[in-house]
């Protein structure tokens, strides 16, 4: 039997949607509001998902302490109050979309968790707007 759990966490940060080979013309048409040179910020909601087989021994799939821990350590500390663009490394040469912070914090947690467990990000940038990555 196969069983989710979920853990939601938050996270708040500034970016700059833009790419820098583009004049600010350019990234003010492709990114608008978002591509302000003074940057912007979002309350970030986060949605981990992993999903397998419940231990027999423990009756868990993975200690939500385990998991807590992880996300807190490796997404809440290293994003929450940064500006992504200048103070994460991962964002140095990577345009801090909501597509692709979900992919940064997929990859953060994948070695952490075990690999016979399937790994699901769900990352709100609003109430509106969410992506979803599984490693595919």
């Amino acid at each position: 039997m196969r069983i989710t759990v979920n853990r939601k966490a938050h996270f708040n940060a500034a970016h700059r949607l833009y790419r820098r080979e583009w004049d600010d013309q350019k990234n003010a048409e492709v990114f608008g509001k978002c591509s302000n040179p003074h940057f912007h910020g979002h309350n970030y909601e986060l949605i981990v998902s992993v999903t397998g087989e419940i231990d027999p021994e423990t009756g868990f799939l993975i200690d939500l302490k385990i998991l807590k821990d992880l996300i807190y350590e490796e997404v809440e500390e290293k994003l929450d109050h940064k500006n992504l663009n200048l103070e994460v490394p991962e964002f140095e040469n990577l345009n801090p979309t909501a597509e692709n912070i979900a992919v940064v914090i997929w990859n953060k947690l994948r070695d952490k968790i075990d690999q016979k467990h399937d790994l699901e990000v769900t990352l709100y940038e609003t109430p509106r707007n969410f992506v979803t990555y599984k490693g595919e």
